[in-house]
């Protein structure tokens, strides 16, 4: 198209060989000059130029214009500038010109700004109304507000204020500045509002967060007689969905009829996006898909708005396909909102190799890969899917990396905990004179609290403090990080003093954080006081204190806080279920952990480890069919659940049951950890299954390469103690790679007593008294030991022994839910209100017993 108007040009210039000095020729000049100018074609227009100069056309004030017009159009300045002075006479119209030209671009704001006081100053010509609407944008694009008000000033006294291009110009102004105040007094002074008028003013509002006002200046020209434009319509939708999603959706439907109903409207591509995204920001995702999927033309903003609409809204998955079928489109290039809007998906879904393939693309052109937010986002996708060599070549190898580029990779090494090259890459950034912002500090603060590193905790306190970091900050979020680092690392009275400090600025996070610390140190009476002092409370809150109680051993105080949750309206969550459940393990409360199943199912709460803990206390509590039932209704197992199952089995000492929920979980493909195979080989020795656990045992290493525990170690131990391989136990802990701990010879011991094996007995003994000198079940084992053997001299010993250390056995304890009441034994301990019939009953059962012992079935 542009070679055939150069073609069209040329041939014109031949042709104006014979043309003379009269005014049809110097029309033709123009007209040719305005068509170089549609084509910025500068060389073509020089050439005109000189053939204008030879023809003697060049004292034409028309051919001046159009000449200077062409410059001004090519952002040729120097030669308009240059064409500016050799003319002897300037008329408003060479001026606006001018002005136009040097307006285009920012570099020349000043240069704009100074001819318009020389115009301003010179008696002939005057500024006219196009020239204000020149030069107000540029006042406003510099920041130049007492410059601006100064124009407004002159518009006035000229009497150009209610003329509709100077008001439109200065509402766009004043909007600029933030003072809608005046953007509105102008709007309102305008004689003859058009739609740029409604339109300017609208975005106004719209741009300073006033949507409610914006949305009302575009109803009073629906009233009106201004009919909205494209622009109004594109302008206008933002504002909708500003409104809240309910709001925003009602008036985006009625807006959608409205541009139904005009053709013109519904043609334009700008509106149709506008409409689309005010659909995915109100989370109405199948009315945008639907209005997709009838658009006529897409072009790259209709693509890089569904797609950042579908992630927006954690449609993934759709967000991806959608990328795909994107790509297939040739006729449209990813530009780096695409690229920006498809990383973060990648990143969700942990798909690496989508990644690199965008990376690859972004790499092969020059003006992606030098792009800082396109880098930033590699390394956070890199981050996410555990690759952060490969995130930390994507940061070296950003030219122009700015504080998102390094907060990003301090984030990488902070998530994979890798403390060399986080603080190597902290000393980087002061070194390369970048100052830490409220995130980077904020990153620093919970990697410190994670590895427990509480002088550096203290050190980024003091440096947010110096820095100013935390006294500018206005919600207390790097507050709040601060106490709950110095919690988790222990200093409850530092954490006290930051809460102290930020009583001024408190949320309900800064409450909670507080409660968090004082539970995590075992003071629940403080978290007490912290929770009744609150002036307002959240979910979080009310599932810190029950689960502060619940792991605290306060069943009771617990229970009382989740009917009194129940009770003030709050709705509980899966969280607040898997609180509570420990309270039901622990009151062995069946009908209760009943009741949280129940309301589980009704709130349609699918969460695996929810499902895991319920089929654990379940087991707990003694119904291994009601957790077996659970187990087969799940229908995601994962090793959370499989191993709630082989760890309830191996309580009910259903060893084979155990180890065929372990195959079919090895089956499924899932990989086991310690946890579960401790709990298999548990499940083995109390069924007394040797040569299955001795399997099990020997596949840690060769099948799934990994070292076995000192718990695992233990288990093959009592395995083969129980099922009376002293001898081989003992040679299997002397061959142990690493060295057994008490338990382990506290197992051996209680095994050589229960087969009277005494002399093997002495020498696990003096093993175990070398470790544990303080524990009396080991006296207490080894004295009966001597007893069953008639050594009594040695129990004489243990006895003394016990004696001389004041060593105490603690009183046995268990209890039993009855008719949903909860009943407490403890060994010597006769306060029960119904021990006579317990006792009468009990003394009833041991008659029975004897005598069916006595009978000749058994003799």
């Amino acid at each position: 198209m542009i070679g055939t108007m150069s073609e069209a040009l040329s041939l014109l210039i031949q042709r104006t060989h014979h043309l003379t000095s009269s005014i049809s020729s110097y029309h033709v000049f123009g007209d040719v000059l305005k068509s170089c100018a549609a084509i910025s074609d500068t060389n073509l227009g020089k050439s005109l130029h000189c053939h204008v100069i030879k023809l003697g056309h060049n004292s034409c004030n028309f051919v001046s214009k159009a000449l200077l017009n062409m410059y001004a159009k090519c952002k040729a300045l120097e030669d308009c500038e240059k064409l500016f002075d050799e003319m002897t006479c300037h008329d408003t119209v060479i001026w606006n010109i001018m002005l136009s030209g040097f307006s285009g671009s920012r570099n020349h704001d000043y240069k704009v700004m100074g001819l318009f006081n020389m115009l301003r100053v010179a008696r002939d010509p005057k500024p006219s109304p196009i020239t204000l609407a020149i030069v107000l944008p540029v006042y406003a694009r510099s920041g130049t507000l007492g410059g601006g008000k100064s124009v407004h000033a002159y518009a006035i006294k000229s009497g150009m204020e209610s003329q509709t291009l100077v008001g439109n110009a200065l509402v766009s102004m004043y909007a600029k500045f933030g003072l809608v105040l005046d953007a509105s007094d102008v709007f309102d002074g305008i004689a003859d509002k058009d739609v740029v008028s409604y339109n300017a003013i609208i975005a106004g509002f719209a741009e300073n967060k006033l949507v409610g006002n914006a949305f009302q200046f575009f109803r009073q020209m629906i009233d009106g007689r201004v009919m909205p434009n494209y622009a109004t319509t594109a302008n206008v939708l933002p504002v909708c969905s500003a409104l809240g999603n309910a709001v925003g959706y009602k008036l985006g439907k009625e807006i959608h009829c409205h541009v139904l109903r005009r053709a013109e409207l519904e043609e334009e591509i700008t509106v149709i996006n506008a409409l689309l995204s005010l659909y995915l920001r109100v989370g109405r995702i199948r009315e945008a898909q639907s209005l997709f999927l009838r658009m006529k033309f897409r072009d790259s903003v209709t693509w890089n708005s569904i797609i950042a609409g579908y992630a927006s809204n954690g449609e993934w998955l759709k967000a991806l396909e959608t990328f795909y079928e994107f790509v297939g489109v040739r006729a449209i290039r990813l530009d780096s909102v695409t690229v920006l809007s498809i990383l973060p998906v990648c990143a969700q879904l942990r798909n690496l190799q989508v990644g690199k393939e965008i990376h690859g693309y972004v790499f092969r052109r020059p003006a992606l890969n030098g792009d800082t937010s396109i880098g930033n986002a590699l390394i956070n996708l890199y981050a996410k899917c555990g690759c952060t060599e490969a995130a930390y070549w994507t940061f070296s190898l950003i030219s122009r990396k700015d504080l998102i580029s390094w907060n990003t990779m301090l984030d990488a090494f902070g998530g994979s905990l890798l403390e060399t090259q986080f603080t190597d890459l902290v000393g980087c950034m002061f070194l390369d004179g970048i100052k830490p912002d409220e995130v980077a500090i904020l990153t620093v603060v919970q990697f410190c609290a994670t590895l427990s590193r509480i002088r550096n905790v203290k050190e980024t306190h003091g440096f947010s403090l110096r820095s100013n970091i935390l006294l500018n900050d206005s919600e207390p979020t790097l507050g709040n990080a601060l106490l709950d680092a110095y919690a988790k690392c222990g200093n409850i009275e530092y954490a006290s003093k930051v809460f102290e400090d930020l009583s001024e600025k408190r949320n309900v996070v800064t409450w909670n954080s507080m409660i968090s610390g004082y539970l995590a140190y075992g003071s629940q009476d403080d978290a007490n006081i912290i929770f009744q002092k609150m002036p307002e409370r959240d979910l979080t809150t009310w599932n810190l204190m029950v689960r502060g109680y619940a792991q605290n051993e306060c069943p009771s105080e617990a229970l009382n806080l989740f009917h009194e949750l129940q009770h003030h309206g709050v709705r509980p969550d899966h969280m607040t279920i898997m609180s509570i459940l420990h309270v039901c393990g622990q009151m062995a409360s069946v009908h209760f952990l009943k009741q949280c199943h129940g309301y589980a199912v009704r709130a349609c709460f699918e969460d695996a480890h929810l499902n895991a803990a319920l089929l654990d206390v379940y087991s707990k509590c003694g119904s291994i069919s009601s957790a077996y039932k659970l187990y087969r209704s799940t229908p995601r197992k994962d090793l959370v659940v499989f191993t709630a199952m082989v760890g309830g089995f191996a309580m009910h000492g259903m060893g084979r049951e155990a180890i065929r929920v372990f195959e079919y979980m090895l089956q499924c493909g899932i990989r086991p950890d310690h946890v579960v195979i401790t709990a298999v080989l548990s499940a083995c020795r109390h069924a007394g299954l040797i040569n299955e656990g001795l399997l099990i045992f020997n596949s840690i290493d060769d099948v799934h390469h990994m070292k076995p525990s000192m718990e695992q170690y233990a288990c093959v131990v009592d395995l083969l103690a129980r099922g009376g391989r002293i001898k081989e136990a003992f040679s299997f802990l002397s061959r142990m790679p690493i060295a057994a701990n008490a338990n382990i010879w506290g197992t051996l011991l209680g095994a050589c007593k229960t087969h009277h094996d005494v002399d093997m007995g002495r020498v696990v003994a003096d093993h175990l008294l070398k470790i544990e000198t303080n524990d009396i079940g080991n006296y207490v084992i080894l004295s009966n030991l001597y007893a069953a053997d008639a050594k009594w001299d040695g129990v004489l010993e243990m006895r003394r022994l016990i004696k001389v250390k004041d060593l105490k056995k603690p009183a046995g304890c268990s209890w039993i839910e009855v008719a949903r009441n909860k009943n407490i034994f403890v060994a010597g301990d006769c306060s029960h209100p119904n021990r006579s019939l317990i006792y009468s009953i009990l003394s009833h059962l041991d008659r029975q017993i004897k005598e069916l012992y006595k009978s000749p079935q058994f003799l």
